[in-house]
Formats: structure tokens, C-alpha cells, sequence
């Protein structure tokens, strides 16, 4: 009698099984890899007369593909995620360049296809070297938020003119979220190092820690979901360890702007373009920053000083 039971039971957790896994196929459909991939790319400033540009190195790209649901651009060994399949590069370095950029589209369970362009493009900004002495003193500076000063961190319309115009953080109003212990390198050769806790490496290096962003942007482009703790359209203390990438300087329209790879960021992770307008640098020591978030809904604004 037991071993009937015992048989008759299996036979029930196979059905189960067979089931789950019945209902877990018709829960993605049919599995169709993205085709017919199209990259168009607009040089800020080309026409007739200067078909690679203005000078200032930006270009817009757009991706379309079929049964595609996202899509990555991957330049440079550098990936950086864009649902919308719009993205803008600023190429800095000087001279006219050929650049090759990648775009990966991703269609239902993770199947991928991809396509590329190559852009020839010129850039003749230099930065000044006041910039660069601030930025990185010919050898390498670490910056960090500002949490002692009012407006450190904040939000207002985009493309407006006033500082945390529509909320600006009080004096160490963030603390324990995950963001005044960061720390963000700038070598002089071009390298950038965001270091996640600056609070844990007294005993030697510790990569952990958690960094302080926008939900679902962060969750979107650094996966993890769930991790952290949500408030509001906030995500608090996101596990992520210490990374590194690079930065480029550029002024396109004439606005110094720091330009950083992949999903490196500073302060908040807003997603976007991770490229940080110079505001206001008059201060010693103290930059005054504004990156677009990836939803085209607000500024976010950074005050940055170095340690």
C-alpha cells in the first residue's frame, strides 16, 4: 500500500512539474530573435559644408529592430543599456575619427542579435587647462557629494537654470542611503573610479557597498531587482561594488560637460547619458553638476568637492 501511494504521488508531482513548465512556455510565446536591425546616426552640427560635424564630437544614434524589447550600445568595450534604442555619445578625442559602435537588441527571454555603424567624426575641444588642473591636478583628484551644504542633491525642470528648482537637499539629509560614502576618481589619463564605500577598505580593499538611485532606472540597467530598499521612486543602499570606466571632457554648445562610459555616474543613478554639465566651477575645490535622467523627466543636480 505504501509503495502504491509513493507511485501515485510521483505521478502527481511529474503532472505538476509538467504543468509549471507548460504554462512557463506559454508565458513567453514564441521565442523570435530581433531582425532587420537599422542604426541611424545624426552628427550634432553636420550638414553640406561639415559632414563630420561642429567640432564637438556629439552624435545622436537611434535603433530600431523587429520583436526587439531593448536594446544596448556597446562602444568601446563600454556597454550602456537604452529601452528606448536612442542613444548620444560625445567623442573627445581630437582630430576626425572613425568610431565603431555596436547595438545589441533583446527580444523575449533574453535572445540577442546585433548590428553596428562606424561614424567618422571630428572633435576639436580642448579642454582649458584650469578645467583639467581642477578636474584631476595633472595626476589624479577624488571627488565626492557635498552633503554639508544645502542643494548638494536635487531636481528641477529640464533645461532649467535654477539650481534644485523644484527640491534641493538639506544638510546631510541623505545620510544612509548609500551615497555620501562614495568616492569618484579622475586620473589624468583618462580613467574614472567610483568607489562605493569609502568607509570599508581601512583593513584593505573591500569592493562592496550600495549606491543610491532612481527605480525603476537603476533596476533597469544594473539588474538586481528588488534589491535595496524602495522608497518611493527611490532605491536606497543598491548592493554594488566599487567599478571603474573613463571619462572625457567636451563642450557641446559651449557648456563644459564631463562625460563618463557605460553606467558609470555620480551621486544618483539617474541612467540617461551619464554626461554631468559643468554648471558653475568658480568655487575652489566645489563643482556644481546637472545630468538629464533616462526618462527625460527632470535635472538632477550634484554639488561635488574634493576630499
Amino acid at each position: 500500500m505504501k509503495k502504491f501511494k509513493y507511485i501515485i504521488g510521483l505521478i502527481l508531482l511529474t503532472s505538476i512539474v509538467l504543468v509549471g513548465c507548460q504554462d512557463e512556455d506559454q508565458e513567453f510565446g514564441d521565442i523570435i530573435a530581433p531582425s532587420n536591425i537599422q542604426i541611424t546616426a545624426v552628427i550634432e552640427g553636420a550638414d553640406a559644408a561639415n559632414p563630420n560635424g561642429d567640432g564637438s564630437g556629439v552624435v545622436h544614434f537611434t535603433a530600431t529592430a523587429n520583436n526587439a524589447v531593448s536594446y544596448t550600445f556597446v562602444y568601446n568595450g563600454s556597454e550602456t543599456s537604452a529601452p528606448s534604442g536612442r542613444h548620444t555619445y560625445n567623442f573627445a578625442i581630437l582630430g576626425l575619427n572613425t568610431y565603431t559602435v555596436t547595438v545589441v537588441a533583446s527580444g523575449t527571454a533574453g535572445v540577442t542579435s546585433s548590428a553596428s555603424i562606424q561614424v567618422e567624426v571630428l572633435s576639436t575641444y580642448s579642454p582649458p587647462a584650469d578645467l583639467t588642473d581642477k578636474l584631476h591636478g595633472g595626476t589624479s583628484k577624488t571627488w565626492r557629494i557635498k552633503s554639508e551644504k544645502p542643494g548638494h542633491f536635487g531636481l528641477g525642470p529640464v533645461g532649467g537654470t535654477v539650481p534644485t528648482e523644484w527640491y534641493g537637499a538639506g544638510i546631510d539629509e541623505k545620510a544612509g542611503v548609500g551615497m555620501y560614502d562614495d568616492r569618484y576618481v579622475f586620473n589624468a589619463d583618462g580613467t574614472f573610479m567610483h568607489i562605493t564605500d569609502s568607509t570599508n577598505d581601512a583593513g584593505g580593499n573591500d569592493p562592496t557597498g550600495t549606491i543610491f538611485g532612481r527605480d525603476p532606472l537603476i533596476y533597469d540597467d544594473l539588474g538586481n531587482s528588488g534589491a535595496g530598499t524602495i522608497d518611493g521612486a527611490d532605491v536606497l543602499n543598491f548592493p554594488f561594488d566599487d567599478y571603474s570606466g573613463s571619462w572625457a571632457l567636451t563642450a557641446p554648445n559651449g557648456v563644459e560637460t564631463i562625460n563618463l562610459t557605460g553606467s558609470s555616474f555620480i551621486g544618483y543613478y539617474t541612467s540617461g547619458n551619464h554626461q554631468y554639465q559643468i554648471f558653475d566651477r568658480s568655487l575652489p575645490n566645489e563643482m556644481l553638476l546637472r545630468t538629464t535622467d533616462g526618462n527625460g523627466q527632470f535635472d538632477w543636480w550634484f554639488i561635488i568637492t574634493t576630499d
